[in-house]
This record gives C-alpha cells, sequence and structure tokens, in this order.
C-alpha cells in the first residue's frame, strides 16, 4: 500500500543512493557536488521548516523521496511552494504514485497559493505528469549567483 512518510535520519542510507541516482538522471541538467547533496539531506531531516524532506512508500519499502520549500512570491500574492525534487524507482513509476505525491503535498498545504516546479524538457514523461496536475510552463529564464 502507497504512503507518504516525513524523511528521517534513519533513512539515510536508503535516501541518499536514490538521491545520486536522480542527480545523475536526465531530470537534471548540471551536475550537482555529493557534499551538496547531503547537506540538503541533512537540512530536510533537522528541524528547520525551511526544507521539508518526505518519502514515498509501497508496503514499508522507501522506493521514492521528495523536497520541498515555501516561499513568498509577490506576482502570486502569497506563499508559494517550490517541489525541488520528486524521485520514484524505475520499477515503481507508472502507478500514479507522483500523482499521489502532489495531491497529497498539496492538501496538507492549503495556505499555498502557488506550487511551482522545475522540468527539463527532455523529461517527457515528468512533464506529461506535471501537465495533467495541471502545471503549464512559466516562460522566465533563471539566473542564479552562487556563494
Amino acid at each position: 500500500m502507497f504512503h507518504i512518510e516525513k524523511m528521517q535520519e534513519s533513512m539515510r542510507d536508503k535516501v541518499l543512493p536514490m538521491v545520486q541516482e536522480f542527480y545523475h538522471s536526465d531530470a537534471v541538467c548540471h551536475p550537482v557536488k555529493s557534499a551538496v547533496l547531503e547537506r540538503t539531506f541533512e537540512d530536510a531531516v533537522s528541524e528547520d521548516p525551511l526544507l521539508e524532506g518526505y518519502v514515498l512508500m509501497e508496503d514499508e519499502e522507501i522506493i521514492g523521496f521528495g523536497y520541498t520549500t515555501i516561499f513568498y512570491a509577490c506576482e502570486a500574492g502569497g506563499r508559494c511552494m517550490m517541489f525541488e525534487e520528486l524521485y520514484l524507482k524505475k520499477e515503481t513509476r507508472g502507478k500514479g504514485y507522483g500523482s499521489r505525491f502532489f495531491q497529497e503535498v498539496m492538501k496538507q498545504h492549503p495556505e499555498v497559493m502557488r506550487f511551482r516546479l522545475e522540468v527539463t524538457r527532455s523529461n517527457e514523461a515528468a512533464v506529461r505528469l506535471y501537465e495533467r496536475l495541471g502545471f503549464a510552463f512559466l516562460e522566465y529564464d533563471q539566473m542564479v549567483l552562487d556563494r
């Protein structure tokens, strides 16, 4: 049976290999250092609510993970949630678990005015999922300045 749980430190050895696989897939357009991925996991399981980590479960097995963060956006006039990452093991894709993850997290956050995510256009299966859920492309180019 599918369900979602909050990510815990005790899940590190199950989650980090999936994080590595995600960051070496066509879902990501540039490399990210392992130290950054480990720090992100640590932030997701910390007491700081800025980054929330979730595990997707099939029965009692971890089959995926997701990260979310909330921020304010003036153009939305309120809080926005960024779905930072969503990963499912290959053998569990196509079962509706991705849709269920989005629906359950959105339901838990009625205060959120806008939901956002990033997707590489070459990740066609993800684009189809997101469009089925009602997401549309927001034609902004992003700029970054990393520290």
